[in-house]
């Protein structure tokens, strides 16, 4: 290997010879500008652990960091007897999952793989944007937590007495502050089973441990959750009210025999409410039984429009504390314009009329696809959100069925840890005339 670099096994040795920097950041370095300038190609397969430790005069287990750094961006594949081989070139964290779902093509005339809100349904902003330039202390460098007056509005059906709040940039903003501050590299971390698709990628990206746990028409299982913190996990994380995917919700029994588990363990507890305003169901919290270790991040994107990329979290002071501090990296503080205008919405009957309209078209057009799916023998439970979770027998075959009818659908396989054959189709812009068309396409991706 020491005479030609480009064949398909290093030769330890010749790569011991190219890192000048034998420390576990320097020899991820060092090998991803190798990979990055083509010296290293796609393809390649790297020496064993033990091998390049000895040539390098090292540790395994430094070698096994910087291998595990490559492979959180992406760059290496692969462990154990298969060995490790450089499977890319970009050397950025991405969010594969979420990248994956990409454009169906011009042919799609029913795009129901995103579950979006019907910008028909959503709040017009020029009032409230009127009002938000008229925000306190604006164009200051102050880094506020949150404006007062969102705080105020936020607090009128927040699920508990928190301690402390913070605004962010959106329910998935939130939930990565919270995950980068938290969450050490490398976490075990118990999650519901399916999960948004993005809090998946968010977890790639820190190289956590997943835990599934696995969930029914009320939330997660107490069995399963009880089982996941047998090993000792740094974080819980849940949907508290409507499931983005499944349309599932904690009930009063439910959350007590939760609460009952988690008050047994020292574990994190981040909640999810991505849907925030538009569920049908009531804010729902462990803050109010365990305030001091939970955190709960309300998007309020779903309701009011995703480009007012606001959210609420609430938590102990010490932990916002400790978000607040991780995101002086960044922005500091979010758009006073737009949490001023957003906490006008919230206060606005005229916008909250709008608000319950837009749930009862909701769930209407949910309905329709239930009935319709009823009508031709198959069972979907109608519940809450903007989607519905279908079980297949195959989602490769449901994904080519429904795109060869010009519908794109999300596979489950971007959103579930656990065995099974999924997918998922938003139900919120569905128009009348396509129902019978999605029910149909349906009915032949389900082979029934």
């Amino acid at each position: 290997m020491a005479e030609n670099p480009l064949e398909k096994t290093l030769d330890a040795q010749w790569l011991a010879t190219q890192l000048q920097d034998r420390s576990m950041r320097g020899i991820a370095i060092e090998t991803a500008a190798m990979i990055r300038s083509g010296v290293i190609e796609i393809g390649t397969h790297l020496p064993p652990v033990r091998e390049l430790a000895q040539a390098l005069g090292v540790s395994p287990a430094t070698v096994s960091a910087a291998w595990g750094q490559l492979r959180r961006q992406k760059v290496i594949a692969g462990r154990g007897r298969n060995g490790v081989w450089v499977c890319g070139d970009m050397l950025s964290p991405r969010p594969a999952r979420f990248e994956k779902i990409g454009n169906f093509g011009e042919h799609i005339i029913a795009d129901l793989a995103l579950s979006s809100p019907d910008p028909e349904l959503l709040p017009n902003l020029l009032e409230a944007m009127h009002h938000g330039v008229g925000a306190d202390n604006l164009n200051s460098y102050q880094r506020e937590a949150i404006s007062p007056s969102l705080l105020e509005a936020a607090k009128h059906d927040w699920p508990y007495d928190a301690p402390a709040f913070m605004s962010a940039d959106g329910g998935f903003d939130g939930m990565n502050l919270t995950l980068q501050t938290l969450l050490m590299q490398g976490s075990v971390v118990a999650i519901e089973d399916p999960t948004a698709t993005r809090l998946l990628d968010m977890l790639d990206n820190l190289g956590a441990q997943v835990l599934p746990v696995k969930c029914d028409e009320f939330g997660p299982l107490p069995e399963s959750l009880a089982q996941a913190l047998l090993k000792n996990p740094s974080a819980f994380i849940y949907q508290p009210r409507t499931h983005s995917h499944c349309g599932h919700a904690i009930n009063a029994e439910r959350y007590v025999a939760l609460a009952e588990i988690l008050s047994q363990s020292n574990t994190l507890i981040i909640e999810d409410d991505g849907i925030g305003q538009l569920s049908c169901y009531p804010p729902l919290s462990m803050g109010s039984r365990l305030p001091e270790r939970t955190v709960h991040v309300r998007s309020y994107s779903k309701a009011y429009g995703p480009d007012l990329r606001l959210a609420v979290i609430s938590g102990s002071t010490d932990l916002i504390k400790q978000i607040k501090s991780f995101r002086n990296f960044g922005a500091g503080w979010s758009s006073r314009i737009l949490q001023e205008a957003l906490a006008w919405l919230i206060k606005d009957p005229k916008t909250q009329e709008g608000i319950s309209h837009a749930k009862s078209v909701y769930a209407q057009r949910r309905k329709a696809m239930s009935d319709a799916l009823r009508i031709r023998g198959i069972n979907i439970p109608e519940r809450d959100g903007l989607a519905m979770w279908i079980p297949v027998p195959s989602e490769q075959f449901a994904l080519v069925t429904m795109a060869a009818r010009g519908i794109a659908v999300l596979p489950g396989e971007r959103s579930r840890i656990g065995p099974g054959q999924f997918i998922r189709i938003s139900t919120s812009q569905v128009k009348p005339e396509q129902v019978d068309l999605i029910a149909d396409a349906l009915v032949l991706a389900m082979g029934a």
